[in-house]
Order: structure tokens, then sequence, then C-alpha cells
């Protein structure tokens, strides 16, 4: 697996829609994109991945899952139901609504 860091995407505008209008007053995946943005980039991870092979997914992204995955203490398999299905994951991963996640096999 190989590395190119991106900047991080900012939420799109209609995920923070949904996101808005579902959890008026936040909720903790709300709160943390807002506070502290997205907590990891890309660059934090660069000396753990090769300069040769297939791109990897977004180690930002895939840091902050694991971390959402300990906090609800979910299964791989039921993390990566999240990341389909939920507004407020979307908006704290900056996914677009229409999303279809990944396969649970890409955390275990």
């Amino acid at each position: 697996m190989s590395l190119h860091p991106q900047p991080i995407p900012p939420v799109p505008s209609e995920t923070a829609r949904v996101a808005r209008a579902a959890f008026p007053k936040g909720n903790i995946y709300v709160k943390i994109r807002d506070t502290l943005g997205s907590i990891y980039v890309d660059e934090d991870f660069t000396n753990l991945f090769s300069v040769k092979g297939q791109p990897a997914q977004s180690p930002w992204r895939l840091a902050l899952i694991c971390l959402m995955q300990y906090m609800e203490n979910l299964s791989d398999r039921q993390t990566a139901d999240a990341v389909r299905g939920r507004i407020d994951w979307k908006y704290a991963l900056s996914l677009p609504l229409e999303d279809s996640g990944f396969d649970f096999s890409a955390i275990t």
C-alpha cells in the first residue's frame, strides 16, 4: 500500500444540512468535527506506508473510524454499517450522504 496524502475535504453541504436538521443540538460526532476538525491528517501516517503500491484508504479517516468504533464498542461489521448508514458519522468523516462506505475487512 502507498500513501499519497490528500487535504481533508470539507463536510459536503448536503451532509451538513441533513446532519444539522437531524441533530439541531449536535451530538458527539458533530461536536468532535466542529470543535477538533478531523483530528488526524494523512501526513501523520506517511512513515507507515510505502511510496509504491496500490493507494491506501485515507488513514486519517480510518483512524477516526477506529476511534468512533471504540467509543461505541462496535464490531468491524457494525462499524462498516455505521459509516454506510449514519448521518453523524458521515458528517465527522466528510462523506457525502450517498457514500457506500467500505468493506469491514479494511479495519480488521
